[in-house]
């Protein structure tokens, strides 16, 4: 990981399709300094392509349309969900950064998290091929038969990706709020943690609402 405080003399131009990898606070750096928000959406759009394809595993509302209807449904999608995500993502880190006195705007934010969606553009490929070659056994959850050679090699793809994703949106996040990695980290897990216990307590307040519904029939 670079160091957060690396000047602009210093920076050389990256690409950040190959640069986010490994270098991640450079990489944001860059992306926030020389790159522009459209720039940032065509990132997520290509992205959030991988996205997309990968959640069509047991997507039964899909599973009757033909395999070229699913591929233009997932390309209008990708940019819609990528921008809703990382709106909702930049928000929330430029939020709770702020606890740990982060100097990242909003803007620094969206831009620097719209290459989080990076990694996933080599799921594309893979489950373009589940896709068009196996349908039923990317979109049935009660598929029995055998499934396609490439099924483990999409699915253990698919793990590292969002695993290195994750890793990457540390760095991110010190980039950008210029904080060390801790601190990028507590950043994303103090929300983490929040949303799940409001949503443990949703469910178990609507099942109790639901039970006096029904004890009252």
């Amino acid at each position: 990981m670079d160091n957060y405080n690396e000047t602009t003399q210093e920076r050389p131009k990256v690409n950040p399709f190959l640069s986010i990898w490994l270098h991640p606070k450079r990489t944001t750096r860059y992306m926030i300094e020389e790159k522009s928000i459209g720039f940032a959406i065509l990132l997520m759009s290509i992205g959030y392509l991988g996205v997309t394809l990968s959640d069509l595993i047991d997507s039964t509302f899909l599973s009757d349309w033909s395999p070229w209807f699913i591929v233009i449904f997932c390309v209008i999608a990708a940019p819609i969900s990528g921008i809703i995500g990382t709106a909702f993502s930049a928000l929330i880190t430029w939020l709770f950064g702020k606890l740990f006195k982060g100097t990242g705007t909003y803007s620094h934010l969206f831009k620097g998290l719209s290459l989080t969606a990076i990694p996933f553009i080599v799921l594309i490929p893979f489950y373009l091929i589940w896709l068009f070659t196996s349908p039923e056994s990317l979109m049935n959850p009660d598929f029995a038969g055998p499934y396609p050679w490439f099924f483990w090699l999409a699915i253990l793809l698919t793990i590292v990706v969002v695993i290195w994703s994750i890793v990457i949106t540390v760095g991110i996040v010190a980039e950008a709020h210029q904080i060390p990695n801790w601190m990028a980290f507590l950043t994303l897990l103090i929300p983490t943690i929040i949303f799940v216990i409001l949503f443990i307590i949703l469910m178990i307040v609507l099942f109790l609402i639901f039970g006096i519904f029904i004890g009252m029939m």
